[in-house]
């Protein structure tokens, strides 16, 4: 995908596209019909889904789906028309749109967390090796936007890399759930299909079977009906946020330290990047203008999924359920565009250690030491870096043990 109005949009892939979407609507289709059949359900031999719908049939479910305001309605009448006649009434039977959507959406968030997943490790190690080699490196602390106390870039750096791991960890924390309940999130149809054609004994018993037949086949957890327990999405939605935030933090702190009046950070060079339309002098710092750029609009989608969550009244909501799907797929890519960025931005980051003690040596930064010396009726020790050293190291520590993982 690419988008005039969000550069960068390529970055992601074929994340979360139409077509990825609509392969991820007909897996869960085929995982479904496949439990059925599994569970003797369906009298007669299941075939894959697959083959019975390509990249042309897009566009068609997308034009069509303002009729019944979703794909799923258009997908299974063209599923059941291109399957045999024998097997093609029993496509969607004990599934409702919800299912299929929901389901296909986390299929498509498991592929994001995953390269998201892979992101942040390289930033991990990148921020590791920076921390390290940086623990000595001076600079200005600065508060408020003023000169403040010394510290050191591996302590900056180290501050940074707290921010990811934080985001890290909320990541692989997440739980990615198929969600199948059929109309009304009772497994009615289910339970009736086992009923009618099983006899069986404990008829919702195997209704929930299917259900995680179905999860296991598609990779994802089993969790019970979650129609209108909207969590498992605004869990996403935070966990992707806690991203943005650490990179926009860290970008944050580039593009200040870029400005040319101080110099102490460069982003890498590139042939035409950072450049003006109007004033070729100009080299801006246009990584982190994009990572601020993600960081800014990242929480009012995830506000808008938790939004969502706390109207999804019935057992399928008029609006708040509908909302979701492009703003969790909005969310997600923007996501990944914003990892991308910053691990080029980190991986090329250039450090002016110089320019860093020249504005060091050029401030007076130690009136607290001043005062804590007069305080004490001591004198103040050689440098005044606290506990930079331990900090970097618990950091550190982290940051090993979450790579070991």
């Amino acid at each position: 995908m690419t988008n005039l109005l969000w550069p960068g949009d390529e970055r992601a892939g074929e994340h979360m596209t139409d077509q990825v979407l609509l392969q991820a609507m007909v897996a869960v289709e085929s995982a479904w019909l496949d439990a059925l059949g599994t569970a003797g359900l369906v009298p007669v031999e299941v075939a894959d889904l697959g083959h019975l719908v390509g990249e042309q049939d897009c566009e068609h479910l997308a034009v069509t789906a303002e009729d019944g305001g979703n794909p799923v309605i258009g997908l299974v009448a063209l599923l059941r028309r291109r399957m045999t006649p024998a097997l093609g009434p029993w496509i969607h039977r004990g599934l409702t749109s919800q299912d299929v959507l929901d389901t296909a959406l986390v299929l498509a968030l498991r592929g994001v967390i995953v390269a998201l997943g892979a992101q942040l490790a390289t930033q991990i190690d990148t921020l590791s090796t920076l921390a390290e080699s940086h623990r000595g490196t001076p600079m200005v602390a600065r508060t408020l936007t003023q000169h403040a106390a010394p510290t050191t870039f591996g302590a900056k750096v180290a501050g940074w890399l707290t921010g990811v791991l934080d985001a890290h960890d909320r990541l692989a924390a997440l739980s990615t759930p198929a969600q199948f309940g059929g109309a009304v999130g009772t497994w009615s149809a289910t339970v009736e299909l086992a009923t009618s054609r099983a006899g069986h004994t404990d008829p919702a018993a195997l209704a929930e079977r299917v259900a995680r037949t179905a999860a296991t086949t598609l990779g994802l957890d089993y969790r019970a009906p979650w129609h209108t327990a909207r969590g498992p999405f605004t869990a996403a939605a935070d966990a992707l946020v806690a991203c943005t935030d650490s990179w926009s933090r860290i970008a944050s702190d580039i593009a200040t330290l870029a400005r040319p009046e101080v110099g102490e950070l460069s982003e890498p060079a590139g042939a035409g990047r950072g450049g003006s339309s109007s004033m070729p002098h100009k080299r801006n710092p246009v990584l982190s203008i994009l990572i601020r750029r993600a960081g800014l609009a990242a929480p009012p989608l995830a506000a808008t999924l938790h939004q969502a969550g706390a109207l999804a009244n019935d057992e399928r909501p008029d609006g708040s359920w509908h909302v979701e799907w492009d703003t969790l797929r909005t969310l997600a890519r923007r996501t990944l565009i914003a990892g991308s960025q910053c691990g080029e931005l980190l991986s090329g980051l250039r450090v002016d250690v110089n320019r860093m003690a020249e504005n060091l040596s050029a401030a007076d930064v130690l009136g607290e030491q001043r005062a804590i010396a007069e305080l004490t009726g001591t004198e103040p020790s050689p440098t005044y870096f606290g506990a930079v050293d331990r900090l970097i190291d618990e950091s550190l520590r982290r940051a090993r043990e979450t790579v070991a993982g």
